[in-house]
């Protein structure tokens, strides 16, 4: 399996908005999109996207998890950047005639298809920097994946910053390259200075989330996670890391939080940061104002590897989904 998210599928779901309209999805060979050099995306970074997982189970039928919470966050993000918003049953449809047409290419959970529709404001026109684009190209890519972290997930180690933002407070819940953007490079400079793996935004000492995961705290009993507002993305395997840790016992426990409290709490919970790329990431210490504080013992800790079980389980087909949140796709 090549380095995750570099391989992909031979063709995409591709659908055009010109002149106030829709244009009927097609399914075209994945090959480079011709793109005019004033593409407002170009120059105002007019996009959004998403990102989760189709697997193929021993049936050979294909299961899409949580198919449409995605969709209703992609549709809110182009909402968000004035893009024109796709209708939720297109956009669907889009998804399922690829992963249909790609099921034979799914490899085996662990492994799977990772989903990437794409939106992109395609206006031609260079003066438009307070206007939105009117016209609009929406494509599905594929890419067969295995685990993220080969070998096993390590623990990694986060820079706490309680001075800057990740991205501004209107788009924090967009998913949009320009959030991305916006953390890279605080994120490369924490890195060669502190030689950590990510940066936790703490802005003002309130706890919110690394540039590309969302961050819980897990002890035997409860799970403790920033609640939902519109600094920060709403992660759709937090969401169910937290519907299923209410189901198996743990005290949800959605508030804020500060640096202080982080501190102190790592002596007693484990950290982790929450994706659809690696599921849950265990976070073995934290830098602080240029001292190393451990988490726990600094190992994974058993209740985030109880709870990404519970999880895979579902996709993987070794448990019930009592929630409603796979789509079955057969071949075409």
């Amino acid at each position: 399996m090549s380095l995750f998210g570099t391989e992909f599928c031979d063709h995409i779901s591709i659908a055009r908005y010109a002149d106030g309209a829709w244009q009927a999805p097609s399914f075209e060979p994945l090959a480079p999109l011709p793109m005019h050099p004033a593409s407002h995306v170009f120059h105002y970074a007019s996009t959004c996207f998403e990102g989760f997982k189709a697997y193929r189970w021993r049936d050979g039928h294909g299961r899409i998890f949580r198919l449409h919470d995605h969709v209703a966050r992609m549709r809110k993000s182009a909402t968000s950047l004035r893009l024109p918003v796709p209708e939720a049953d297109m956009l669907a449809g889009m998804v399922i005639d690829l992963v249909s047409h790609q099921l034979a290419d799914i490899p085996e959970p662990p492994h799977s298809l990772y989903l990437r529709p794409t939106l992109i404001g395609t206006l031609e026109n260079i003066g438009a920097a307070a206007a939105p684009s009117t016209e609009a190209t929406l494509f599905v890519l594929g890419s067969p994946v295995g685990e993220y972290f080969t070998g096993g997930a390590a623990t990694l180690k986060l820079l706490v910053d309680d001075q800057r933002e990740r991205t501004t407070e209107q788009l924090g819940s967009t998913k949009t390259g320009g959030n991305y953007a916006a953390a890279l490079g605080p994120t490369l400079d924490a890195k060669e200075k502190y030689g950590v793996d990510q940066v936790l935004f703490c802005p003002g000492g309130d706890v919110q989330e690394t540039g590309a995961a969302n961050f819980l705290l897990i002890s035997d009993d409860e799970i403790i996670t920033k609640p939902l507002d519109t600094s920060f993305l709403h992660g759709v395997t937090r969401d169910s890391i937290l519907k299923l840790g209410a189901e198996m016992g743990y005290k949800v426990n959605e508030r804020n939080f500060t640096v202080a409290e982080l501190l102190d709490g790592v002596s007693r919970f484990e950290a982790v940061l929450s994706g659809t790329a690696a599921c849950l990431s265990p976070v073995g210490a934290l830098v602080y104002n240029g001292e190393e504080i451990p988490v726990l013992d600094g190992n994974p800790g058993p209740n985030a590897a109880r709870l990404e079980k519970a999880l895979q389980d579902i996709q993987y087909g070794l448990a019930e989904d009592t929630h409603g949140w796979l789509t079955e796709v057969s071949a075409d």
